[in-house]
């Protein structure tokens, strides 16, 4: 199936490389210049090179082959399972880790230990993301559910489709909060500006966010979080929306902060029914090291 881009104002004159980079989002510059080489690519529809510079109201078609499934394969990889039954298995993943394989992550996600170390998982989500009902970010640490099996996963799914899910994240974020409450419901989808972000859009899907403030520091706040629904990068979207970005969050907010290796969020609490008997699960993790050291440093020093 072929997709389509129309070049806008701001657009003209960029490398078609370059901009498809923008555009398509899970594709490298590289993917992208060999299609060019192979004249999958089209403006107007004539293949261009690699080095064309598009024009205002050019369209670019593009029809790539699907690729052939990552399967994922088990890896012996150390990861801190909370809880683990015939169904589900509760994991508190490291920041740094991504959940499953994808372009230019082959290998090392969570998945990949997952099948070392767990008999079985559902394989609703194909081979490339077997079990895997909800995602974190990459470095976003904390606690996500998997499912073992093809009805713990309907069942799991069901809940998040339902708001049943009870998930609290507790994150520190720039400048002073000033009031102890909030909660924004501001639409998300992809940044019309820059491709490989996303922003608050008017047209974008429902997107609700609660939080409360748990301490104030000189010029930071930590917060709790409690999704509502479950956006990519949701928490992240929506604290800079509100001019209080993640601190050390590299795509939203300022560059450095504290040496952090990533943004300052933490999928803390994670709450769910079993997907067998029914019974209210709840757990709680702890954040990291580099997390609490930087509450610490920020307490003694206001």
């Amino acid at each position: 199936m072929s997709e389509q881009y129309e070049v806008r104002p701001d657009d003209e004159f960029k490398r078609i490389d370059k901009l498809l980079t923008e555009v398509i989002t899970d594709a490298s510059r590289s993917q992208i210049q060999g299609w060019l080489k192979d004249k999958l690519v089209e403006v107007d529809g004539e293949a261009v090179k690699s080095n064309y510079k598009v024009q205002h109201g050019e369209t670019i078609t593009w029809s790539i082959p699907e690729p052939e499934p990552l399967e994922a394969a088990p890896e012996n990889i150390d990861i801190d399972i909370v809880y683990e039954d015939d169904d589900v298995v509760v994991v508190n993943k490291a920041a740094g880790m991504v959940v499953h394989p994808s372009a230019g992550h082959s290998g090392g996600t969570l998945v990949n230990a997952l099948l070392y170390h767990c008999k079985g998982l559902s394989g609703i989500n194909g081979v490339e993301r077997p079990g895997i009902v909800h995602r974190i970010d990459k470095d976003t640490s904390g606690l996500l559910v998997v499912a073992k099996n093809d009805k713990a996963h309907q069942s799991l799914a069901e809940q998040l489709s339902n708001k049943s899910v009870e998930r609290k994240y507790e994150a520190i974020v720039h400048g002073l909060i000033s009031h102890e409450y909030g909660t924004i419901d501001a639409p998300i989808g992809r940044d019309t500006k820059d491709r490989q972000r996303m922003a608050v859009v008017e047209n974008g899907r429902e997107a609700v966010t609660h939080f409360r403030v748990l301490d104030h520091f000189e010029d930071f706040t930590l917060v709790e979080c409690t999704l509502e629904t479950g956006r990519t990068h949701q928490i992240r979207v929506h604290m800079k929306y509100i001019s209080h970005p993640l601190a050390g969050d590299p795509k939203y907010g300022p560059r450095k902060t504290w040496g952090l290796k990533g943004q300052a969020l933490h999928a803390k609490s994670l709450g769910f029914e079993h997907p067998r008997t029914g019974e209210w699960l709840k757990f709680e993790a702890d954040p990291p090291e580099d997390f609490t050291d930087m509450i610490t440093f920020l307490k003694n020093r206001r």
